[in-house]
């Protein structure tokens, strides 16, 4: 009994001293319900401690569950309000949130969404991130609620000396709003020679080629995505699912996810949504068995993550 306790007493100390490092490599590697557990135990042990509050947000954004997400949030941002990067994740938890709701609702949020970016921008303006986000805000939200395309433009204008490429990237969807498909392919063609021909702004490109249906142009792009040098785990997801959602090489874009699960996997696109996709995939071309066993892959990081659940149910009934 004493072995035991003395022993029980070592893993007690251990959750406890997990810090942040290790919960961003929790989220990374998808193993969001670790990650959730931890930061409530943190949580609990310091109440006011607001970074603690921001991984909870970003756990819970990964899960989809906006309401939890804006309210972790939330409270890191009332604890550190001088913390840019909390505002940054709150505008994205208020315009998931806005996404899914009535219009009446989804009004009430967008305006939260431009405070919350507006303010990340104004505490860290040379935040590459916020700009690009407050940016794509002005290019997709109406005026009633703060939109506006000159104002995207001003934020294109100040990311040309932080990240040509994210400017180039802007002013494509300022083109792409406007119409002019032409204008708007040589914008991302710049942002793939202001990048030095980057994976990201090959896939930008090839999105843009799904979205006005140019989809041997998309398959091209994604070609030259996925063979650029990069570090960006998260090129190899963005392809596959815009072959996905293009309904196209369905072969190709499960060699992705699979190239991508075997790797390092990163928070922007955890683990347990790279098997979901893949069993969503899987089940499109007919295989029930392979896609069951990804989404209880999935559903083993992640047990509230409500799709794969659902999914599950519905190729083992």
């Amino acid at each position: 009994m004493r072995l035991f306790g003395v022993i029980l007493c070592a893993f007690l100390f251990a959750a406890a001293d997990v810090g942040p490092e290790s919960v961003t490599a929790l989220l990374a590697a998808g193993r969001v319900d670790d990650a959730i557990s931890t930061l409530e135990s943190r949580i609990s042990a310091s109440p006011s401690d607001a970074d603690a509050y921001n991984q909870l947000c970003r756990a819970y954004y990964a899960l989809g569950n906006w309401d939890r997400s804006i309210s972790a949030c939330e409270k890191a941002v009332a604890l550190a309000p001088g913390n840019a990067r909390y505002h940054l994740w709150l505008g994205r938890s208020y315009g998931e949130k806005a996404d899914s709701s009535s219009f009446l609702t989804a009004a009430g949020l967008a305006k939260k969404v431009r405070t919350e970016f507006e303010r990340a921008v104004q505490l860290s303006p040379d935040d590459v991130d916020a700009r690009t986000d407050l940016a794509e805000f002005y290019v997709e939200a109406p005026g009633i609620v703060g939109g506006g395309r000159d104002k995207a433009r001003a934020q294109a204008q100040a990311l040309v000396k932080l990240d040509p490429e994210k400017a180039h990237w802007v002013n494509a969807r300022l083109a792409e709003k406007a119409k002019d498909t032409a204008t708007a392919e040589r914008e991302y063609r710049a942002g793939i020679e202001a990048s030095a021909n980057s994976a990201v702004a090959w896939l930008d490109l090839a999105m843009f080629y799904r979205r006005v249906g140019r989809m041997d142009d998309m398959e091209n792009a994604i070609v030259h995505a996925t063979s650029a040098q990069t570090d960006q785990s998260e090129v190899l997801v963005d392809a596959a699912q815009t072959l996905i959602r293009a309904g196209r090489n369905f072969a190709g874009a499960i060699q992705m996810l699979e190239k991508y699960l075997s790797g390092v996997t990163i928070e922007e696109f955890p683990a347990f949504k790279a098997h979901y996709v893949l069993g969503t995939t899987l089940e499109k071309q007919g295989d029930k068995k392979g896609a069951a066993q990804q989404y209880r892959a999935a559903l083993s990081l992640a047990r509230s993550f409500t799709p794969a659940q659902d999914a599950l149910n519905r190729v083992t009934r």
